[in-house]
């Protein structure tokens, strides 16, 4: 590259929310992950573990972009305006964190729609409709997980769109909006609309839904995709894009599957965040498995990028490095969260390294130069499938230190569980093939630990990059995946419906039924504690602490706090010692003083927190803002409200 023009992208990387150092010096989220390392850091101190407990609310709004799936029962917002926001309208997952950049709040809805606000205030500056089509085309729920924001590094007097929001829809469109007056930018694609879906070329069974916000990077746009999980062995294959964020046109694409695994499988996508080495100029991808998701038989040869981390040249798309975390996935185990990029101090060595967190709760630090494990990695004898066309890998990889956020064997049987339920757990649990971690979806059916709602999922971890403590939250789930010929599969799913957990894998021999492992009066069958958060030492690999985190509400009740919560969404950290997270079934956000794991306050939401939130400061106050929007995984409790907390006056 011309050395003006790489001056020239680097301003634009920094000035556009790519520094992450820089933009987090302004006491700016420009973000979703905070900064492009993915690092959830925010240098502010204002708020501080001796102060912690004053928050109150500063304000809330309320969008009205909400359904519960069903007649709307009081309390529930939907807007009369839209015709699509209907009583038939499926029911909304709202994982969205703000952005705080342009002296503005901005976020999106699972309506699909961009709320710019008064950071101080929350007062409603602008809104942008996409009008976008509210159907479940690939998700069971309407989802959003926020914008994207851009601006130019040299920008033009008196012209519009020199600073952009982008958001992405369910049916493939990314629409890019003027971030002060909320006009769509008519020069990016078709009047402010590119339709994604014209590169859905090869089995396009489904539209690919851009429900991550874009990587903005300099001047490119990196756009990765969600498809309909589960239900066809063949699938588009996985694909991320990169446009030019002015116009939307497209710059390179890379596959995650080579051609002869692409026609014959799919996905592979990235539908999770990405991080970016703004030094380097690398992009890091988390990349999803292939599919048909349980059954591998397909696709008996090597497929490198699958379940992978994979670092590519952001200007190019020219694959640097990858290091695959399970071989032959048959266990629904994506990557899920962007890479945290941290640099550490070990052996008297500064290492740039990143930390991937994944679903099988280990923690990869690799050096991100290279994919080399700064840390060792070692492949492991794993047990064989018993299905016939199948054959898993004999290996995996697995990761000693740090150590993981799971054991390899589930917690055994809840005592009280199999007890009320007149010994159904124990009895399950006998019947079911259990030979530890990577035991292999089987016909009789598998204990499988940890399932695909992890270990950790797609929040990830968070940093604190001057001390290179690392914080995660985590689930214990424990889930059974039993395969089901083709020829049984209907009367299969018919009979069982009821019990549910049913998809088809259609073109493959095999369908599935996955179920969590609850007793029938919907009880975990495993001990608790089925949630924590912990935190590491990148230094020297060392767990510093680990606690059970949330509640488990039901029946209008709070279970014991050493129980935990099943958690979706993740933390951020402060350099006051503070780590801000909602993420729990009980509808609740708190902070915890990083040196121990204590919940040092918390307050009450109107449905689970399951985003990150944001932290900034304005006009010389410090607040942190969630969207509480819930997520049907952990609760049926959904709501359309975002929350700033500050200290008071």
């Amino acid at each position: 590259m011309r050395p003006l023009l790489r001056l020239i992208v680097l301003s634009a990387a920094l000035v556009a929310c790519a520094g992450g150092a820089a933009q987090a010096q302004e006491a700016t989220w420009p973000t979703f992950n905070g900064d492009l390392g993915a690092q959830k850091y925010s240098p502010l101190a204002q708020i501080t573990p001796e102060n912690v407990g004053h928050l109150k609310v500063a304000w809330e709004v309320h969008t009205g972009d909400v359904s519960s799936g069903g007649p709307p029962p009081g309390g529930f917002h939907i807007r009369p305006e839209s015709a699509s926001a209907s009583a038939g309208t499926p029911p909304t997952v709202w994982s969205a964190t703000p952005l705080f950049v342009n002296e503005t709040l901005y976020l999106g809805t699972p309506f699909y729609r961009i709320f710019a606000l008064e950071p101080d205030t929350g007062r409603v500056k602008w809104t942008y409709e996409s009008k976008a089509v509210l159907e479940a085309l690939t998700q069971p729920d309407l989802k959003n997980r926020g914008v994207a924001y851009w601006q130019a590094a040299l920008p033009v007097a008196d012209q519009p769109c020199q600073k952009r929001v982008y958001i992405g829809t369910m049916d493939a469109k990314l629409h890019a909006v003027d971030a002060d007056t909320g006009k769509a930018c008519a020069d990016f694609g078709n009047d402010g609309i590119v339709d994604v879906d014209q590169w859905n070329v090869e089995n396009a069974k489904w539209p690919l839904s851009i429900l991550q916000p874009p990587t903005v990077y300099g001047d490119l746009l990196f756009v990765g995709w969600a498809g309909k999980d589960w239900a066809e062995a063949q699938a588009p294959p996985g694909t991320v894009f990169a446009l030019d964020a002015r116009t939307g046109a497209l710059r390179w694409t890379f596959h995650a599957l080579d051609p002869a695994a692409a026609a014959q499988s799919g996905t592979g996508n990235v539908w999770a965040s990405m991080s970016v080495d703004t030094e380097r100029g690398l992009l890091y991808l988390p990349v999803s498995s292939p599919s048909p998701n349980f059954f591998g038989g397909n696709r008996l040869e090597p497929v490198p990028l699958a379940t992978s981390v994979t670092a590519l040249r952001a200007e190019t798309g020219e694959v640097v490095w990858t290091r695959q975390l399970v071989h032959h996935d048959l266990w629904d185990l994506d990557t899920n969260s962007a890479p945290t990029l941290v640099d550490i101090q070990k052996d008297g060595l500064t290492i740039p390294a990143l930390v991937q967190t994944s679903k099988q709760g280990f923690l990869y630090v690799l050096n991100r130069e290279t994919g080399e494990p700064v840390y060792p990695i070692e492949e492991r004898p794993v047990p064989a499938s018993t299905i016939p066309g199948e054959k898993a890998a004999p290996t995996q990889p697995y990761v000693a230190l740090p150590g993981a956020v799971v054991a390899d064997t589930w917690p055994g049987v809840s005592t009280l569980a199999d007890a009320v339920s007149f010994g159904y757990c124990s009895r399950t649990a006998a019947s079911l093939r259990d030979e530890g971690r990577f035991t292999p979806p089987s016909l009789e059916g598998s204990l499988v630990y940890p399932g695909t709602i992890g270990g950790v999922e797609w929040g990830g971890g968070a940093v604190d990059p001057r001390s290179g403590i690392f914080v995660v939250n985590y689930s214990s789930a424990v889930q059974i995946y039993k395969l089901i010929p083709r020829s049984n599969y209907d009367a299969a799913a018919k009979a069982g419906s009821e019990t549910g957990g049913f998809f088809p894998m259609s073109g493959a021999p095999y369908g599935i039924q996955l179920l969590t492992f609850l007793n029938p009066l919907g009880m975990p069958c495993w001990k608790p504690p089925y949630g924590s958060i912990a935190a590491y030492d990148l230094k020297t690999g060392a767990q510093l602490w680990d606690v059970p985190f949330g509640q488990v509400q039901r029946f209008g009740f709070y279970m014991p706090e050493s129980w935990g919560s099943i958690t979706i969404g993740g933390p951020v950290v402060t350099a006051s010692g503070l780590v801000f997270i909602g993420a729990s079934m009980d509808s609740r956000v708190r902070a915890l003083d990083i040196k121990t794991g204590k919940v040092l306050w918390k307050a009450l939401v109107d449905a689970p927190a399951v985003a990150l939130p944001a932290v900034y400061e304005y006009k010389g106050k410090q607040y942190v803002v969630w969207a509480a929007g819930g997520n049907s995984i952990l609760t049926p409790k959904v709501s359309d409200q975002i929350v700033a907390f500050s200290l008071p006056d």
